[in-house]
């Protein structure tokens, strides 16, 4: 019977299985003429996200009831309030429960809105599918309820639908003697019913699944595309011919579908939906509320932070839809939009006496692209002063999509008051770095914020802090920059840049953060992009061509959310 093997044995026999495997080419020295590498692994397989109920934004529950009704009817007063998750309120959409406050405010929004649609006059004679024929025609009540709850609903209702929103009509139009007060009646429960607050978007049998137990065994049906398409493109609800293409089961063909999407980017209406994309993206929503110190900052009034919002907007739509450009340049161009709000701020003569107007900053000024404009700036300033930790942990969190751990509880967050020793921010930025704690996270932000150094709490150029000049220049993951001109042209070729768009375009597309099984859609996204030019017209094509937004795993209903 063989001895167990001392420790002292192992090891020599370990040793000698060593040098016999690098002889032999196994491991180390020259490779033996059999031995071949090990292929590379496959990437993981996608898998598509759970189903999930997104309830209306504000935004969107306006524009849908204007679009529907018309510009006359005024969508005016409080709304449940929209929830930003993962930096993006399309992800909040996904958590948003409605509270018994939240319950009131939009059953007494949808009274006004019905109240305004059937007052008398000739708008409402142009909504009316019939003309009445007494006080309680209970077809004509049927025929505007269905075609209204269409488009309000997103889909056609059903017989068991209908009928009790007509009983519902009929009934008030007898009580209150009157068939238009009475189909008042009707079209506020068609407005306060989750079918229209809530995007009932939930798949169906996908006949392009493998097996039953298929990953992607549902897809988005024709009419649910037509509301994920519309929602995502034209930040509303889905016009006549979207809904006749999806009533024929066209948006689950790849062609029709291609067509009906590039449609739709045609349509002026997708300019004001990558508007509240990028105004959501680049937090743009922030500045109707901005606030600075009057008796720093005499520039500063009611009209600074739209205006700034329009200046960005402006720009990004001359390189998307204008120019259908490389979306790399809005980093590093250097011509911009300006009103005469703008133009003061910036020390520049005024393009036009109304209004905006085109305007190009020469080769050698300090500004270029859309992180030298006011909206990131001033958004990202204090009330009194500067902040380059938060211009750089916007850089690095909204614009190349890193991840900043919030701060231990217990370590203090604020920067050393300006002293003898740090008079220029740099210098009581460096001294708050001096704790390795806070060093962990600002390592990561400041060196970026401090190429911004030259742009006040308001965005106007400047050359001196407390007396001494200041020094821009940093570095970006390692790449030296002189100063925020500079800083741009690296931020535009970073590589992060093009994946966080893509990440961010496609969270917004589908209501929630990628998933893990996700992630190879988000690199074909993102090869597509950079195939197409870095061109978002294409991007924005590819996602709603993307498996990502067609299919669905399954069901999961919010917690706080139940469908009546």
């Amino acid at each position: 019977m063989s001895q167990p093997r001392t420790p002292q044995a192992i090891a020599l026999l370990a040793a000698l299985a060593l040098a016999a495997c690098e002889t032999s080419g196994v491991i180390g020295g020259a490779p033996a003429d059999d031995v071949q590498p090990d292929p590379p692994l496959p990437p993981p397989p996608f898998e598509a996200a759970d189903s999930v109920l997104l309830r209306l934004t504000q935004a969107q529950y306006r524009n849908t009831v204007t679009d529907v009704f018309g510009e006359h009817v005024v969508v005016a007063g409080g709304l449940e309030n929209d929830n930003r998750v993962d930096h993006s309120y399309a992800v909040g959409a996904a958590f948003g429960g409605v509270s018994a406050r939240g319950t009131e405010q939009y059953e007494a929004m949808a009274v006004n809105v019905a109240s305004q649609v059937l007052a008398e006059g000739p708008e409402r004679d142009a909504l009316m599918p019939c003309t009445p024929t007494g006080m309680t025609d209970a077809a004509c009540a049927r025929a505007f309820l269905a075609e209204y709850g269409q488009r309000l609903w997103r889909r056609p209702l059903t017989d068991e639908e209908l009928t009790p929103l007509t009983a519902v009509a009929s009934g008030a139009a007898t009580t209150l003697t009157d068939f238009y007060d009475g189909l008042e009646f009707g079209l506020v429960g068609l407005l306060i019913s989750p079918n229209f607050l809530y995007r009932v978007e939930l798949g169906e049998a996908n006949p392009a699944a493998a097996t039953d137990d298929d990953a992607a065994a549902l897809r988005f049906s024709s009419m649910e595309m037509a509301s994920r398409l519309s929602y995502f493109l034209w930040n509303t609800t889905p016009d006549d011919d979207l809904l006749a293409a999806a009533a024929t089961g066209a948006l689950v063909d790849d062609a029709q579908l291609e067509a009906q999407v590039r449609r739709m980017l045609d349509d002026p209406r997708a300019r004001e939906g990558v508007r509240a994309f990028f105004t959501e993206v680049f937090e743009l929503d922030r500045l109707s509320a901005l606030l600075k110190d009057p008796e720093v900052f005499v520039h500063i009034d009611g009209d600074v932070g739209p205006s700034a919002r329009e200046e960005t907007l402006l720009t990004l739509e001359q390189n998307i839809f204008v120019e259908e450009g490389d979306y790399r340049d809005v980093f590093t161009t250097r011509t911009t939009f300006l009103n005469r709000k703008m133009a003061s701020i910036y020390s520049v003569a005024t393009p036009a006496r109304e209004g905006f107007a085109e305007y190009t900053f020469p080769d050698d000024s300090p500004r270029a692209g859309i992180l030298t404009q006011a909206s990131f700036l001033a958004l990202h300033s204090h009330a009194t002063a500067t902040s380059a930790t938060l211009r750089g942990k916007f850089v690095r969190v909204n614009i190349l999509c890193g991840e900043i751990p919030p701060p231990p509880a217990d370590v203090d967050t604020s920067i050393p008051e300006a002293s003898v020793t740090a008079t220029t921010l740099r210098e009581r930025l460096a001294e708050h770095r001096e704790n390795p704690v806070c060093a962990s996270c600002h390592s990561v932000m400041d060196p970026i914020g401090l190429g911004f150094e030259n742009f006040d709490a308001i965005g106007r150029y400047r050359r001196l802090e407390a007396g001494a000049i200041i020094d821009a220049s940093s570095d970006l993951d390692g790449t030296p920059f002189t100063d925020a001109v500079e800083l741009g042209a690296l931020v535009s070729t970073h590589p992060d840049m093009p994946l966080c768009l893509t990440r961010n375009m496609y969270k917004y597309a589908t209501g929630h953060s990628p998933t893990e099984g996700e992630q190879i859609q988000l690199e074909e996204l993102v090869q597509i992009f950079a195939a197409s030019g870095y061109r978002v017209k294409e991007l924005l094509v590819a996602v709603m061509m993307s498996e990502g937004f067609r299919t669905s795993r399954g069901q999961r209903v919010a917690a706080t959310t139940e469908m009546n």
